[in-house]
C-alpha cells in the first residue's frame, strides 16, 4: 500500500468533511478544535496576528474552508508500498489548486506553495506518523461507506514486551523443542548438541542485529522481512527471497501440523490410528500413512478456521503462548525435582539392547505365580510359544533382562556417559554399551524383534537441519511493526532479548537433558521404551500430560499462525506487482482476506504433509529460512559499506563484518544441513530472480543493489579512464544520431536494428536526438521523445542509453552530443547516422549542411563515423538473410574499421550466413597479383575468412558524362545560392560572377600579363584549398601511389589512373606555375566546360569510375561497406561534396560509408 498526504477542505477546523473524491482513503484523522487552525497551515499564526493587521491567513468569510492535510492510505497504485517521491509531501497539487497561500511572512515562497506545502502543516502529521498492520486497509474499508462518520483508527499501543518479545518467544519455541531435542542430545551427545545450538543461535543473533539496523532505519510498514529485503536489495532479490520466505513459512505450517498429528497419534490417542502394522517392519510405513491422512484432515480444518475466523486465531495467540511457557516451566521444575526424587520410568534392557515396552507389563523372562515358573509376555515376543521349552531367539537365550532407571536424576553422573555422540545407520539398535552382551548368531532376525531402533540414518549435518527450525521465528516482531508504539526501539530490544532467552533455554535444556536422562531413553525418539510416553514429558513436573497437552496446543497454534501469515505474505508480494503470474493471488474476499493465496498455501502445505516425516520436512524449511536470513545480512552489509545518505539506523550496535559473518554462517548452514536442498533452494531463488528481471515490473525502491551497482560503475569508470583501451579491446562504442518527426516518433528505427546487430548487447550504445528550441518550452516534448526512443530501443532490443538534447539549433545540439555524450572512460568512439536521402528535394540547405558539419566534428573528435544509406531497407532483427555477401571496398587504410565491422555483423544471426568479400583498387603500376597475395596473408593473420579481389582502374580519360555531371552540379549550386540571397547580396554575387568571366577572358589573352598572373594566383589558391580535402583523405593514401615522389601541389595528391607521360607532363607544367592552362590543355574541353573547376572535375571522375566498378561487382550484395571521403576544408564546396557522394553511391541499395577515427582498431597480435 502507498501512503500519502492529501489536502482536503475542512470547515472551520471543527471536523473532517466527507471527501468523496478520495473515497479510497481508509484513514482520516479528524482535527481537534484546538489544533484545527494549525493543521490548516497557518491558522495558529493567524490567531497571533494583531487585529489591526491585515492577514490573508485569516478567513475573511466564515464559510471559507481552510485546507488541512489528511493522511491518506490508498491502494497500491505503484506496487511498491512506499510513498512515491511526488506523492506524500511535494507536487501534490490535485486538491489544493484552488487554495491561495498569501501573506507578508511567506510572500517569497508564495508561488512554490502550490506544489510544496508549508512545513507547519506537515510537522504534526510527520511526528505522529503511524502505519496500519497488514490487512488493516481491508478491515477499515467497511467504515469508508459511512462518509463523514468515519472513525479514526487508534494509534498502536503495543510495547516491547507484548509486541515483540512474547511473539518472538512463541514463534521460536515450538515443536522441535518438545519432540526432537532429547533425541538430538542423545544422538549427538552434549558437546555436539551444544555446538549445533550455538551455531544456529549465533546465526539468528547475527541476523537479528542486521535486521534491527534495517528495521530502525526509518519507518518499516507492516510486511516484516519481505519489506525490508525488497526495499534494501531491490525487487529482484526482494521477490526471490520473499517467495522463499513464503515457502519457508508454508512448509513451517506443514511441520507444525505433522508435529500436532505425531503428538495426537503417538502420545494422546494411539488407538485412533487408521493404519495398524501387523509386523514390526511395517510400523514406520503405517505411521507415515496415518500422518498423511490425519495431517490432510487437520490442514483442511485449519484452513477453514483461517478462512472463516482469522481474528480468533490472533486472539488465541496468548493462550498458545501460555501453553509453551507452562511447558518449559514444568521441564525446569521436573529437573529440579530429580535432584531429590527422580521419577520412576524404568527402561527394560535385554543384554545391552533397549526393548519396546508396549506389549508387556513386566521386564522379566519368567515369573513365579503360585509357586510355579511361568513365562511372561516378553517371553512370547522372542519365543515361538509360551512353554518353557519353546524355541527362542538366540540373543534372548544368551542375555539377561535388566531394568535401568530412565531418569536417574541430575546428580546421578549420567552426564559423562551422554557427553559423546552415538550416530548410526537406519535399523541400528539403541544400546547401552556399559552393559554386557552376548551376540546371537542370527542377526537378520533382530529387525523383527521388539527392539528400539533408529528409524533414520543419523549424522551431525542431518541433526543441524532438523534442529534449525527451532530457532526460526525471529521476524515475528518486525512483522508486527505496525502494531508497535515505537517500532524502532521495540524491534531490536525485543528480538535480541527473545533470541537470548531462547538460546539460554536451549543450552540449559541440552545440558539438563544430558545430565538427567539415561542415554538409551534420550535416543528413543518416540518413547517406546517408557510405554509410549513423550520422553521430555517423563522429566516434567507435575505430570507428563502438562508437556503433552502444552506441546499439542502449541503446535496447533503455530500451524494456524503459519496458515494465517503465509497467504498474507503472498498477497503482499502479489500486490507489489513484481511477479506478474502471481497477480491473481493479490485478490481476496470483500474484506480483503487472501482467499486465493490461502488456497495455494494449503496446496503447498499438503506437499509437506504428504512427505509425512517431520525429520524430512524440517531441513526443507531450514533452507528457505536460511536464505531469507542470508539476504537480511547481505542487505545490512551492503547498505553499511555503501554509506548511502539514507542509511541512518537508530540501532548503532551493528557492523558490516558482523553482517558478513552472519551471511557466511547462513550459507554454510545451508550446505551443512543438506547440500542438495541448498542447491535446489538457490536454484528456485535464482529462477525467480531472473524471471522478475526479465518479465517483472520495473520498480525503483532506492535499494542497496542499485547503490552497489553505482559504486561498481564509478570504480570501473575511474579505472577505464586511467588509460585508453588497447587495440585488442577496441569495439565500436556507438553514438546513434536519431531523428524524430513532429510527433516525436522515431523516423528511422532500422538504425537501432543495425546497432543491435552490430553490438549484440556488448559495449556502450547511446541513442541521441536533438530538438530545436529551448528546454523551458520543449521539456515535455523532450520527455515524450525520450519515451518514444526508449520504446523503439526496447522493440529493437537495443541495450543502451537515451540522451535527448534541446538546443537552439540542430547543429549545436549535434555538436554537444558528440562532445559530451558518455561519461569518463565510457564514451563513444563511433558515430552512426543515416544518410540524408532527401537533401536534394529539401528547400532548407541546413539539412545537408548539418550532416557535413557532423562529419567534420566527428573527424575532429577522432571518432569513427558510419553513415547508412537507404537505412530503411536494412534488415530487422527478425529477418534472416540467406546466402549472400557483405562486400568491403578497401580503398584507403582506415585503421581496420572496414575489416572489423563485417566480422561483428556476422556474429548476429541476421547476417550469419553471409560471406565476406574484400575488394581493393590497384593503381596502374601496382602488381595486382602480389597485392592479392599480400591481402590474403594479412587477412590470415587477422583470423578473418574472406574472399579477396583486386580491381584495376586503367581508364585514364575523363568522359563527357563526368563533365556534364560536374556542370550540372555547379549550375545547380549557383542557382540555389541565387535563390537564397537577398537583393543586395544577389547584386554582389552577379558582380563577382561578371568579374570571374572577365578573368576567364583575360586568361585567354597572353598580352594581359598582369591580369593573367593575378588570375593564375587566385585560381591556384582556390584549387589548392579545394584539394586540401581530398576525396580519399587518409594520410596512408600514398601507400598505393604510382609515384613515390612527394606531391607539391593539389592535383598531384589526387591519385588518378593517368598514364605516366601525362602525369609527368602535368608535373612539369605545374613547375612552370601555369596549372590552370595546363589542365585545360590536358583535357580536350568543350567551350561550355571551360569555366569548370578542374578539381571538381577530377573528384567527379573518381566518383563516377569508382561507382561504376562497385555497382558492377557488388550490386547484388546484401551490404556494401565503402571508405567515406572527407568533406572539403573550404566550406564553399560543401554542396559539391554531397553531389560527389550521391554519384559514388548511385545504384547501390544498402551501403555503409565508413570513416576511421584515426587509430588502429584491429591487430594481428594475440
Amino acid at each position: 500500500m502507498g501512503e500519502r498526504f492529501v489536502v482536503v477542505p475542512v470547515d472551520g477546523g471543527a471536523g473532517v468533511a466527507g471527501d468523496r473524491e478520495h473515497s479510497d482513503a481508509v484513514v482520516s484523522d479528524p482535527a481537534p478544535p484546538s489544533t484545527g487552525g494549525s493543521a490548516g497551515g497557518g491558522g495558529a499564526a493567524a490567531e497571533e496576528i494583531e487585529e489591526g493587521e491585515d492577514s490573508v491567513f485569516e478567513p475573511q468569510d466564515p464559510n471559507t474552508v481552510v485546507p488541512i492535510l489528511k493522511y491518506n492510505r490508498e491502494p497500491n497504485k505503484y506496487g511498491d508500498g512506499v510513498p512515491k517521491e511526488n506523492s506524500p509531501f511535494i507536487n501534490n497539487t490535485e486538491n489544493d489548486k484552488g487554495n491561495s497561500y498569501d501573506g507578508t511572512n511567506m510572500a517569497l515562497f508564495e508561488e512554490e506553495m502550490e506544489s510544496n506545502p508549508m512545513v507547519s502543516s506537515l510537522l504534526n502529521k510527520l511526528a505522529n506518523y503511524t502505519n496500519l498492520t497488514q490487512g488493516a486497509q481491508e478491515h477499515e474499508e467497511a467504515d469508508e461507506d459511512e462518509g463523514s462518520k468515519k472513525k479514526a483508527v487508534k494509534s498502536p499501543q503495543m510495547g516491547t514486551f507484548m509486541g515483540v518479545y512474547l511473539p518472538c518467544l512463541q514463534n521460536i519455541l515450538g515443536v522441535i523443542l518438545f519432540l526432537r531435542l532429547t533425541w538430538i542430545v542423545g544422538t549427538a551427545g552434549i558437546l555436539e548438541s551444544l555446538a549445533i545450538v550455538c551455531l544456529c543461535c549465533s546465526c539468528t543473533m547475527l541476523t537479528a542485529i542486521s535486521m534491527s539496523a534495517i528495521a530502525t532505519n526509518g519507518v518499516v510498514p507492516a510486511g516484516g522481512s519481505y519489506y525490508m529485503i525488497s526495499r534494501s536489495l531491490g525487487p529482484e532479490f526482494g521477490g526471490a527471497v520473499g517467495l522463499c520466505f513464503y515457502l519457508g513459512t508454508t512448509f513451517a505450517g506443514s511441520m507444525y501440523i505433522l508435529g500436532t498429528i505425531e503428538i495426537l497419534l503417538t502420545y494422546i490417542v494411539p488407538k485412533a490410528a487408521i493404519f495398524v502394522a501387523e509386523k514390526k517392519e511395517d510400523e514406520l510405513n503405517a505411521l507415515l500413512n496415518n500422518m498423511r491422512v490425519y495431517g490432510t484432515c487437520c490442514l483442511a480444518l485449519m484452513s477453514v478456521v483461517v478462512f472463516v475466523g482469522v481474528k480468533y486465531v490472533n486472539k488465541l495467540a496468548l493462550v498458545f503462548l501460555a501453553c509453551v511457557i507452562l511447558s518449559i516451566l514444568s521441564i525446569y521444575a521436573g529437573v529440579i525435582k530429580t535432584i531429590f526424587e527422580p521419577p520412576d520410568f524404568p527402561v527394560c534392557m535385554l543384554g545391552n539392547r533397549t526393548l519396546q515396552n508396549l506389549n508387556f507389563d513386566k521386564c522379566l523372562k519368567t515369573d513365579f505365580l503360585d509357586n510355579m515358573t511361568v513365562t511372561t509376555k516378553l517371553w512370547s515376543l522372542f519365543c515361538d510359544g509360551p512353554e518353557l521349552n519353546a524355541t527362542c531367539n538366540e540373543y534372548f537365550d544368551n542375555n539377561n533382562v535388566t531394568m535401568v532407571q530412565g531418569i536417574p536424576g541430575l546428580t546421578s553422573g549420567v552426564i559423562s556417559a551422554n557427553m559423546w555422540s552415538v550416530y548410526g545407520p537406519l535399523g541400528m539398535m539403541v544400546e547401552n554399551n556399559e552393559l554386557s552382551s552376548l551376540g546371537g548368531s542370527d542377526s537378520a532376525q533382530d529387525i523383527y524383534m521388539p527392539y528400539v531402533i533408529n528409524d533414520i540414518t543419523t549424522f551431525f549435518t542431518l541433526l543441524v537441519g532438523i534442529y534449525f527450525p527451532s530457532v526460526t521465528g525471529i521476524m515475528a516482531g518486525s512483522n508486527r511493526s505496525g502494531d508497535l508504539r515505537d517500532a524502532q526501539k521495540s524491534i531490536p530490544i525485543g528480538t535480541i532479548l527473545a533470541i537470548a532467552t531462547t538460546s539460554f533455554i536451549y543450552v540449559t535444556c541440552v545440558v539438563l537433558f544430558g545430565a538427567s536422562i539415561e542415554g538409551v531413553l534420550l535416543r528413543d525418539k518416540f518413547g517406546d521404551s517408557v510405554k509410549g510416553n513423550l520422553v521430555i514429558g517423563t522429566l516434567s513436573w507435575p505430570s507428563p500430560w502438562v508437556i503433552v497437552i502444552g506441546s499439542f496446543f502449541s503446535c496447533c497454534g503455530a500451524g494456524l499462525q503459519s496458515l494465517t501469515g503465509a497467504p498474507r505474505l503472498l498477497q503482499a508480494i502479489a500486490r507489489d506487482g513484481i511477479v506478474p503470474f502471481l497477480q491473481v493471488f493479490g485478490h481476496g474476499k470483500a474484506n480483503g482476506e487472501p482467499t486465493w493465496a490461502l488456497l495455494l498455501t494449503g496446496g503447498i502445505c499438503e506437499i509437506g504433509i504428504l512427505i509425512a516425516s517431520l525429520d524430512a520436512v524440517a531441513p526443507i524449511l531450514s533452507m528457505f529460512f536460511l536464505m531469507c536470513y542470508l539476504f537480511v545480512n547481505l542487505a545490512c552489509a551492503v547498505q553499511t559499506l555503501l554509506r548511502t545518505p539514507n542509511w541512518r539506523p537508530r540501532f548503532k550496535y551493528y557492523h558490516w563484518a558482523l553482517s558478513f559473518l552472519g551471511m557466511s554462517l547462513c550459507l554454510a548452514l545451508m550446505f551443512i544441513c543438506s547440500w542438495y536442498y541448498a542447491i535446489v533452494a538457490m536454484a528456485i531463488a535464482g529462477c525467480i530472480y531472473k524471471y522478475i528481471e526479465y518479465r517483472g515490473a520495473e520498480k525503483e525502491w532506492g535499494d542497496g543493489i542499485r547503490g552497489l551497482s553505482l559504486n561498481a560503475a564509478r570504480y570501473a569508470l575511474i579505472r577505464l579512464e586511467e588509460a585508453p583501451p588497447h587495440t585488442k579491446n577496441w569495439r565500436p562504442q556507438v553514438l546513434v544520431l536519431l531523428n524524430v518527426d513532429s510527433d516525436q516518433a522515431v523516423k528511422h528505427p532500422r538504425l537501432l536494428s543495425l546497432t543491435t546487430q552490430l553490438k549484440a548487447g556488448k559495449g556502450l550504445t547511446i541513442v541521441g536526438n536533438v530538438l530545436e528550441g529551448t528546454y523551458l518550452t520543449k521539456d515535455a516534448e523532450a520527455k515524450r521523445a525520450e519515451q518514444n526512443i526508449k520504446s523503439s530501443m526496447s522493440a529493437e532490443r537495443t541495450k543502451g542509453f537515451c540522451h535527448v538534447v534541446v538546443s537552439s539549433n540542430l547543429r549545436d545540439g549535434m555538436s554537444h552530443l558528440i562532445q559530451s555524450a558518455g561519461l569518463g572512460g565510457m564514451k563513444h568512439n563511433t558515430v552512426l547516422m543515416a544518410w540524408p536521402g532527401t537533401w536534394r528535394q529539401s528547400n532548407d540547405p541546413q539539412s545537408w549542411k548539418n550532416f557535413i558539419e557532423t562529419v567534420r566534428e566527428s573527424t575532429a573528435a577522432h571518432h569513427a563515423l558510419l553513415v547508412a544509406k537507404n537505412v530503411d531497407s536494412f534488415p530487422t532483427n527478425q529477418d534472416r538473410l540467406g546466402e549472400g555477401t557483405i562486400d568491403v571496398w578497401w580503398v584507403v587504410h582506415d585503421g581496420g574499421m572496414l575489416m572489423l565491422l563485417p566480422f561483428l555483423l556476422r556474429q548476429h544471426k541476421v547476417w550469419r550466413k553471409c560471406k565476406m568479400r574484400i575488394f581493393t583498387v590497384a593503381q596502374m603500376d601496382d602488381n595486382s597479383i602480389q597485392m592479392k597475395k599480400d591481402l590474403q596473408m594479412f587477412l590470415y593473420h587477422l583470423r578473418l575468412d574472406a574472399e579477396v579481389e583486386v580491381v584495376e582502374m586503367h581508364d585514364n580519360d575523363i568522359s563527357a558524362f563526368t563533365y556534364e555531371k560536374t556542370l550540372m552540379m555547379e549550375q545547380r549550386s549557383q542557382m540555389l545560392k541565387q535563390m537564397q540571397l537577398s537583393r543586395t547580396e544577389r547584386e554582389r554575387e552577379i558582380q563577382s560572377i561578371s568579374d570571374e568571366s572577365r578573368n576567364s577572358i583575360r586568361r585567354k589573352n597572353p598580352g594581359a600579363a598582369e591580369s593573367a598572373s593575378l588570375s593564375r594566383q587566385s585560381s591556384t589558391v582556390e584549387d589548392n584549398q579545394e584539394d586540401e580535402a581530398q576525396l580519399i583523405h587518409d594520410r596512408n593514401t600514398a601507400s598505393h601511389a604510382t609515384i613515390n615522389d612527394k606531391a607539391e601541389t593539389g592535383p598531384d595528391r589526387v591519385h588518378m589512373t593517368w598514364t605516366k607521360d601525362k602525369l609527368f607532363a602535368e608535373r612539369n607544367r605545374n613547375r612552370e606555375c601555369n596549372a590552370n592552362v595546363a589542365v585545360r590543355d590536358l583535357f580536350n574541353m568543350k567551350p561550355e566546360w571551360e569555366s569548370l573547376n578542374q578539381a571538381n572535375v577530377r573528384r567527379m571522375h573518381t566518383a563516377v569510375k569508382l561507382n561504376g566498378v562497385v555497382v558492377n561487382k557488388s550490386q547484388g550484395a546484401h551490404l556494401v561497406l565503402l571508405n567515406m571521403p572527407g568533406p572539403p576544408r573550404n566550406r564553399g564546396g560543401d554542396e559539391n561534396y554531397m553531389e560527389f557522394l550521391e554519384v559514388l553511391l548511385e545504384g547501390l541499395n544498402r551501403v555503409l560509408l565508413v570513416r576511421g577515427g584515426g587509430r588502429e582498431v584491429i591487430t594481428i597480435y594475440s
